[in-house]
């Protein structure tokens, strides 16, 4: 009795009915059929007709196999949709062509997630990159951003391991480079102009709603003089060509400037990731690009410090710097148009004013953004008069100035983990006050993060009141204490963080000692 074989069945399916399929096929040249994750993402959205053509697979050459393996196609008839003439070949060829036109622009934006997935998840199990990138191809056209991201951020969310993630992401980007619509659209200025167009023509606070909008955002942004975007993209530009001069002549005398890296990724740190995660729900940037921005920025640093430059560490050294400019392309590429998808001008103004307490770094200096110069600030909410306390009473006026001239950086974080106030003046520790009003969590790197929910647990189930860090900072010598902050019952009320500069009290008892 012959097998039926319904071809308008998906992969999936046909494999679960006929486990010998996986056999047939991968000889035919379905060599991802016989991968497990393979069969249950990708499988389930495509049915043998449209992996042939995805895999340009004669559709003559599967039927003959099919048949002579005893199965009886139903579905998608071969004597109709399958003769050899040559009329039927040039409509196959016509089918074909929108066929792919189809998988490349014609998917849900959940079942194009779902195969990008699968690729990544191919390359977390160690087949070759250009083996997957040669499917990637064929499917693809042409990929999103925000769908790379959002793939990362579904895999997270299934439970792969975050270090996983982090350990592919570079990998993720050699998969992606060159496929991506910023890239393709990067040097389009016409393209540029008509967004400018549709841009006026929607509400200035308004996000993207499209692709194509999005990374025209992001071009117009990172070409206003003084705009973050602006300044960023600088940056990038200029360690771009440190790199390159590095590579050239491996001269040491680079290092120092290519490590201001740090200050780069600090902006990003601060300013760009915790937004993103905090109001947009998009934790791909901070879960997995911030700790790879630690990672680069702490061999750096290990490897300025070690004295013996052998071969293994040449080579560690040139490894981390294949990783910075990486990172150079997802900024570009990914992280920067989301951003430019998502942010408010509002907020792009705060993100500026507060970028401006950074050091300036790779010799990019600082540029007058004037549309957020004029805009002023936001102003505050807290109405104006006196403050009533049992110690006294102050107007607003006297208690800023008090807190200000205070010689250390205060924070306070409340019971429910929500920064609420930062003491200002210069810090050696930044504190954005784009941050008030945010979850204290999502302002730290995931590696502190733990350490930080420790503390305030500590403190809020009345293990301990204090915690002191002592530390170098910039060469100077730093006290950070973590103060639980009880009122008159001794309730738990919050945290204050205090950090100040010590070099002061060295000075002075080493000074009576002598």
């Amino acid at each position: 009795m012959a097998k039926k074989l319904d071809l308008n069945k998906s992969v999936f399916i046909l494999t679960q009915e006929y486990p010998e399929l996986v056999d047939i096929m991968a000889e035919l040249g379905f060599t991802e059929i016989a991968k497990k994750a393979m069969r249950h993402s990708i499988g389930k959205m495509v049915t043998i007709p449209k992996g042939a053509k995805m895999k340009n697979i004669p559709m003559t050459k599967i039927v003959t196999a099919l048949m002579e393996h005893g199965f009886e196609l139903v579905g998608e008839r071969p004597d109709k949709s399958f003769a050899v003439s040559a009329e039927t070949e040039e409509t196959e060829e016509t089918e074909e062509t929108e066929e792919t036109e189809e998988t490349a622009a014609g998917h849900s934006s959940e079942s194009r997630t779902e195969q990008l997935k699968a690729y990544l998840k191919r390359l977390g199990e160690g087949e070759d990159l250009e083996e997957v990138r040669a499917d990637f191809v064929r499917a693809f056209r042409e990929v999103d951003a925000s769908e790379i991201m959002q793939a990362e951020q579904e895999l997270l969310a299934e439970g792969t391991p975050l270090s996983e993630v982090q350990r592919l992401c570079d990998v993720h980007s050699a998969l992606f480079h060159g496929a991506t619509i910023e890239e393709r659209i990067a040097n389009a200025e016409k393209e540029v102009e008509a967004s400018l167009e549709r841009k006026k023509a929607r509400d200035k606070s308004a996000p993207a709603q499209n692709g194509t909008d999005k990374e025209m955002l992001a071009a117009v942004m990172g070409e206003k003089i003084g705009h973050p975007l602006y300044t960023l993209t600088k940056e990038n530009n200029a360690l771009s060509q440190l790199l390159a001069k590095f590579k050239k002549k491996h001269d040491g005398s680079l290092l120092p400037s290519i490590r201001e890296l740090s200050i780069h990724y600090a902006k990003k740190g601060d300013l760009l990731y915790p937004l993103l995660k905090v109001k947009y729900g998009i934790s791909g940037p901070s879960d997995v690009m911030w700790t790879v921005d630690d990672e680069i920025r702490d061999e750096l640093g290990v490897l300025a410090r070690e004295k013996e430059h052998d071969e293994e560490w040449n080579v560690r050294l040139d490894a981390v710097l294949a990783r910075a400019e990486e990172m150079i392309y997802k900024e570009q590429n990914i992280l920067f148009p989301i951003c430019a998808a998502h942010f408010t001008e509002e907020e792009w103004y705060g993100i500026y004013r507060d970028s401006k307490d950074y050091a300036a770094c790779f010799g990019v200096e600082k540029e007058t953004w004037e549309e957020a110069e004029n805009a002023g600030t936001i102003p505050s909410a807290v109405t104006e008069g006196e403050i009533v306390m049992p110690g006294g009473h102050l107007t607003m006026e006297q208690l800023t100035a008090l807190l200000n001239t205070i010689p250390m950086e205060i924070t306070f974080v409340d019971a429910d983990n929500i920064n609420r106030f930062f003491n200002e003046g210069p810090k050696v520790f930044k504190r954005p006050f784009m941050t008030i009003d945010r979850d204290v969590f999502s302002c730290h790197p995931p590696k502190i993060e733990p350490m930080v929910r420790q503390i305030i647990d500590d403190f809020r189930n009345n293990r301990r009141d204090e915690v002191s860090v002592w530390m170098k900072k910039g060469g100077q010598t730093m006290l950070v204490q973590y103060l639980a902050v009880r009122d008159a019952a001794g309730k738990y009320i919050g945290t204050v963080e205090l950090v100040q500069d010590m070099e002061f009290a060295k000075t002075h008892f080493l000074g009576e000692k002598e």
